[in-house]
């Protein structure tokens, strides 16, 4: 086909929709806000912005932990640190730290805040509980009273972990608290503006980025210990705003910043004093909105389009450069000299695409011609398979044994006998052509010429509804060499000679490679191609990793013996689905196991156009994962239609007793219905934090500690401990840090313990080990329960599997909580063991990789 009338060329629609077009599919991926990220990280870390000489920090370091005592402190310590400030003469004093519970110092604290007159205090925005809605934790009335402003001390993580600035206002419902930075200026709380906003919804406004001075340390920082233990020192205090909060290793609150990332983070009572030294500067930056970005990116790919086919090649790559340099430059005057923060990612890309864009475009207005005969080849492939007719009598006589399965057969060399069986050389016909079947009820026979060798071949086929189209597939089969056909004539013109010797050339050696590697190979599934006997000619690479076959030893191998030595079978067996395949052209569909993995193989027929070579194309899909899925949601369907419709039914039924006798409600009726309420969210729960965990990648990893999440988990089951006065014995003082998902693995350790707790005997102990054992971090939790019986332990981790003597004794569970903690553990690429002994109690022990979190 004539391709003319469809010219390439550089013009600015071209050129431009390609850009436009290839900017849209960049815009899926992550590249441009990743490069915005780093555009802005770059400006801000090498032009770092000057301290306020009107900040200090008093922080609440390791020093200060030695001298004072574990965390929490007695409020009187806060209440004297305030008032050593307010005798050195500190103007503003913001507390990074969070009272939300009563405390026997809260009238001190509360009395020196009021000396004082001026101290901000935090608000945090978090559940209570991972069971509860979001909601506001305030500090304690008598000191919110005694305060001069309240201020959120939320910091925004940008979606690459790392913190750049924060919203100005922040709260639940229609009432935004200000920062904390804010509120040091005297700032109050303000009215949403949109209204109706329900309480539990968080609601943010006026975000800004924050150029910061530099990594840890860059403000002036005094030892929390240092001044309350030192007289009064108006030289570092008077007249400043200090900020006061933790920068100890282990109190969690530190952000990934631009100049230190995740190996040095910045505590977060030093980013608030970060952020009211820029806001004191007015040196805060705003977020461009998103349609700028746009427009510029738009209008660089005009100027480009516009600009780059007029100009000559050489001159394309100045201009692409030119570009690029002008829009870093307005990039750095919008961000440095206006405060504005433009993303600039999308237009910088365009440059970077246009140069490749117009020289291909160019290269392919030069070459079209060749390119529209390779158009025309890609058009029509052709897979060329070994004739039939090049093929030794001994090899057809195998190929037929295996593919039709004869009762009986004869080959013979001249008077030589190769093989025979149920046959004599007195029965071969008298008549017999070469190359021409003869065909006598259930025997048909050839005779073929190799050269001067005349052999004689004869099959005794099963005598079945299939032998008629077995003899008319053999009577298609071209056994016998053909003529070479007539050499075209070379041209003898340069050009002419070197397309055809492309044409040539590519005929013999892509052919098979475009059509089946380039298309096969890349396909899940695994694709088998035979020729016209039912011998493979290919095999992806699916196909050599499923069957542990080498790829040599594929090639040349009936289908038939490959599909018996791996999965023999009697009905249908394989000969008859691939002969009838092949013979009746029809598609057939089967099972396939191989190394118990479940896999659906389809034999398809196929014919080369302009051809009459055929063979079969089979592929396999691997659909153990699918069989997997429908046995997990058959008992997910099992699952929910007992053990989560039971309490239902029961609360419905409890209800309806209830309303038929409204005045004599007792409180055990109310207490049962709460129980099966309870049960029935408790099943919900452990259905969706399983659901959660099965789909846990790494990209929602991150560095935590894994001390404080056995810490955190242990405070959550104390109370059911204490219900049964049992003692949770935790042992282990060793920072061990992860990168894993902290909330997910904070439940799989709630599930042991509260297991644990609810297993174990009222007044006995269950004990918690956390260790290092090389590059693994270890939690062992041993109970005094009544163990584990030997034959149920091999399916401990199932999911919906119950300890049959635990549901005896009428402890009932879900059967999720062990299979939960297991995904948790593989999804950590860690490790679940248990040891247990019948009336002696068990253990677990889980291991987990250790990360370096200061690589």
């Amino acid at each position: 086909m004539n391709r003319d009338w469809l010219p390439i060329k550089t013009t600015p629609w071209t050129l431009g929709l390609i850009l436009l077009a290839l900017l849209l599919l960049i815009q899926i991926t992550a590249l441009p806000q990743r490069l915005d990220y780093w555009l802005y990280d770059r400006a801000i870390t090498a032009s770092p912005v000057r301290a306020s000489d009107d900040v200090v920090l008093v922080t609440i370091d390791e020093l200060s932990l030695n001298r004072l005592g574990r965390w929490p402190w007695p409020r009187n310590l806060h209440a004297e640190l305030i008032a050593k400030l307010t005798q050195a003469g500190a103007k503003m004093i913001v507390l990074d730290i969070l009272f939300a519970e009563p405390s026997s110092g809260d009238d001190e604290l509360a009395e020196q805040m009021r000396n004082h007159g001026n101290v901000i205090l935090p608000v945090y925005l978090s559940p209570p509980t991972s069971q509860y809605l979001l909601s506001e934790q305030l500090p304690v009335s008598k000191l919110a009273s005694a305060a001069a402003g309240l201020g959120h001390a939320h910091v925004e993580l940008d979606s690459d972990g790392v913190a750049r600035g924060l919203y100005l206002y922040n709260g639940l419902g229609e009432r935004l608290w200000p920062s904390l930075s804010l509120a040091a200026t005297g700032k109050g709380p303000q009215r949403a503006e949109t209204r109706n906003i329900p309480p539990y919804v968080n609601v943010r406004d006026q975000y800004r980025a924050v150029p910061l001075i530099g990594g840890a340390g860059s403000l002036p920082a005094y030892s929390f210990a240092k001044v309350l233990t030192q007289p009064p020192s108006p030289e570092l205090f008077s007249g400043k705003t200090v900020f006061v909060g933790a920068t100890a290793a282990g109190f969690g609150d530190v952000l990934p910043t631009p100049f230190s990332g995740l190996s040095r983070p910045l505590p977060g009572v030093e980013f608030h004093a970060n952020v009211f030294s820029a806001q004191a500067s007015g040196l805060l930056i705003r977020l461009a909105p998103k349609w700028a970005s746009a427009l510029l990116a738009l209008a660089t790919i005009l100027v480009l389009a516009l600009a780059l086919p007029s100009m000559r090649p050489a001159r394309t790559l100045l201009a692409c450069a030119t570009a690029v340099g002008a829009l870093a430059g307005l990039y750095l005057f919008m961000l440095m000299a206006l405060r504005w923060w433009v993303p600039l990612a999308s237009a910088m890309i365009v440059p970077f695409l246009a140069f490749p864009v117009s020289s291909g475009l160019r290269l392919a207005m030069t070459n079209r011609f060749l390119n529209r005969q390779l158009d025309d080849l890609a058009r029509s492939p052709q897979v060329a398979l070994p004739a039939p007719s090049g093929r030794h009598p001994t090899q057809l006589l195998e190929y037929f044994q295996a593919l039709f399965q004869p009762t009986g057969w004869l080959l013979t060399e001249e008077r030589n006998i190769l093989s025979r069986r149920d046959l004599s050389p007195a029965d071969i016909p008298e008549d017999l052509r070469p190359g021409h079947w003869l065909h006598d009820s259930n025997h048909s026979w050839i005779q073929l010429l190799r050269g001067n060798t005349r052999y004689h071949l004869g099959l005794v086929l099963p005598n079945d509804l299939g032998r008629e189209a077995i003899q008319r597939y053999l009577r298609r089969l071209h056994l016998e060499p053909t003529a070479p056909a007539n050499r075209i004539a070379r041209p003898s013109e340069n050009i002419s000679a070197r397309i055809e010797r492309v044409r040539v050339a590519t005929d013999r050696l892509n052919h098979m490679q475009q059509f089946i590697r380039r298309s096969f190979e890349r396909m899940p599934d695994g694709i088998i191609v035979t020729d016209e006997l039912a011998v493979i000619r290919f095999a992806n690479g699916h196909i050599e990793e499923w069957f542990q076959e080498p790829m040599p030893s594929l090639g040349g191998l009936p289908l038939v013996k490959l599909l018996e030595g791996h999965d023999p079978r009697e009905t249908p067996p394989w000969h008859e689905t691939v002969s009838d395949t092949l013979t009746l052209r029809q598609s057939r569909t089967v099972d396939l196991r191989i190394r118990d993995k479940d896999f659906l193989i389809h034999f398809a027929p196929f014919a080369l156009p302009d051809s009459d070579e055929q063979g079969i194309i089979a592929n396999i899909s691997d659909i153990s994962e699918l069989r997997e899925q429908q046995r997990q949601h058959r008992e997910a369907i099992d699952f929910i239609s007992h053990d989560v419709r039971s309490p239902l039914v029961s609360q419905l039924a409890l209800i309806e007793q209830l309303k038929r006798d409204p005045s004599h409600i007792e409180q055990s009726q109310l207490d049962q219905l709460g129980r099966l309420a309870r049960r029935s969210y408790h099943l919900a729960e452990e259905f969706v934090q399983l659901a959660r965990a099965e789909q846990l990648t790494e990209t929602r990893f991150y560095e935590c500690e894994f001390l404080a999440i056995i810490e955190n988990a242990r405070d959550s089951v104390s109370e059911q401990a204490v219900e049964k006065q049992i003692q949770l014995q935790l042992q282990g003082t060793e920072d061990l840090w992860l990168r894993g998902n902290a909330e997910l693995l904070e439940r799989a350790v709630i599930n042991l313990l509260t297991n644990a707790v609810q297993y174990s005997p009222g007044g006995s102990a269950v004990s918690i080990q956390v260790f290092r054992a090389g590059h693994q971090a270890c939690l062992a939790i041993a109970d005094e329960g009544s163990g584990i019986d030997p034959e149920e332990l091999p399916y401990l981790f199932d999911r919906y599997r119950r300890q049959k003597s635990s549901e005896l004794a009428g402890v009932h569970g879900t059967g999720l909580g062990l299979s939960f903690v297991k995904t948790v553990v593989e999804k950590h690429k860690g490790e679940i063991s248990v040891w247990s002994t019948p009336g002696a109690g068990s253990s677990f022990t889980l291991k987990l990789p250790i990360t370096d979190p200061m690589a």
